[in-house]
């Protein structure tokens, strides 16, 4: 397994969150938290910006996908509003996450949850070429559905 350093701030009032960790020694994901002052109620079909008191610096090359924990979204219908939400490589402020509740009940977060995952991806920079013409495949432009049910 390929490991990289991946620099990690807490911010001021936030020394007691609980740094991303791996829960699992075979898990993709490390687990974020809430850096909340005080409880936040998110009422169903409504939206929040948590923070997670960190920021981070990574590699040129890298960056770090945020996405929902398969616990809440089962368990309560949260989820995050822009999935995967990424982390550039030269963003430094503090992660937030937007949670949207798709459940039928009022869900509140607190300081310490673990509200999200922090997965660290390599990427790939394109080289674009403009053409008039792209090669056939056997796709080709079937789009929505083209395969059938």
């Amino acid at each position: 397994m390929d490991t990289v350093t991946v620099q990690i701030k807490r911010l001021p009032g936030c020394d007691d969150i609980v740094l991303p960790r791996y829960m699992t020694p075979h898990a993709a994901g490390m687990d974020l938290c809430a850096a909340v002052k005080n409880e936040v109620i998110i009422l169903p079909g409504k939206r929040a910006l948590i923070p997670t008191g960190i920021c981070i610096a990574l590699p040129p090359g890298f960056e770090a996908q945020i996405r929902p924990r398969s616990g809440l979204a089962v368990n309560h219908g949260i989820s995050l509003l822009n999935t995967p939400g990424t982390i550039d490589a030269d963003y430094r402020g503090e992660i937030k996450v937007i949670l949207i509740n798709l459940g039928d009940e009022p869900f509140t977060v607190r300081r310490h949850d673990r509200i999200a995952q922090m997965v660290i991806h390599r990427v790939a920079v394109a080289d674009i070429v403009l053409t008039d013409e792209l090669p056939t495949s056997n796709r080709n432009d079937g789009g929505f559905g083209h395969t059938g049910i």
